[in-house]
């Protein structure tokens, strides 16, 4: 019974503690069409800091977000502290190309583009430059993306099956991608799996319908 007792505290905790950590600015967008676990979205526009890393799907992620956590608690020229927002984003980054535009690349050449949104009320102008030159402040302009939502754990497997759903309703819907899935994540990682919120979205043509 005492074992019961703890076990049901240890999971309050986790659930609650979830809870406040997700308290954040979320990226703002509207949708334009829902369809079970698939959406399209439109977002405005929104600043990255954003840092390129190696490594496979399920690491890169946790390598990119120590440098980028200490940036916005105030590693940064103007020690500033920053609000932590959701999601945190992570996409295919090429070596071919500028940093500010994803190609598609095999994994075991390629790179991750991990960052994480800035809050609304900053601008390129106004936010703090970071001391680590390998992070980038990016300016993403408006954009209409497919998604889709589901929950579970941050691996590769899963990743790659909702990819392809995600991947036949963009077909099935005759919209046209116009660039690479980006991973998103909402929750700390001390959070239950199954209360995860995970999310791929891709880029698709502005006029789809």
């Amino acid at each position: 019974m005492k074992l019961i007792r703890l076990i049901a505290v240890i999971v309050v905790l986790l659930i609650t503690g979830a809870n406040i950590a997700m308290a954040t600015e979320e990226a703002p967008y509207t949708v334009l069409k829902a369809d079970d676990i698939f959406e399209l979205r439109e977002y405005p526009p929104q600043i990255l800091a954003e840092i390129i890393v190696d490594g496979e799907l399920e690491d890169a992620g946790n390598k990119a977000f120590r440098p980028l956590f200490r940036y916005i608690s105030g590693d940064n020229k103007s020690r500033d502290k920053i609000a932590m927002t959701v999601p945190v984003s992570q996409e295919h980054k090429g070596e071919k190309i500028s940093m500010t535009a994803p190609v598609s690349q095999q994994s075991i050449q390629g790179k991750w583009a991990v960052g994480f949104m800035m809050p609304a009320s900053y601008t390129m102008e106004t936010l703090p430059i970071p001391d680590d030159t390998n992070i980038k402040l990016r300016q993403v302009p408006a954009r209409r993306l497919a998604v889709v939502r589901y929950s579970g754990f941050w691996s590769e497997e899963k990743y790659l099956l909702h990819r392809e759903k995600l991947e036949k309703w963009i077909k099935d819907n005759r919209y046209t991608v116009t660039g690479e899935a980006v991973w998103a994540r909402y929750n700390p990682p001390f959070t239950l799996w199954f209360m995860r919120r995970n999310e791929i979205l891709i880029p698709v043509a502005a006029g789809a319908n």
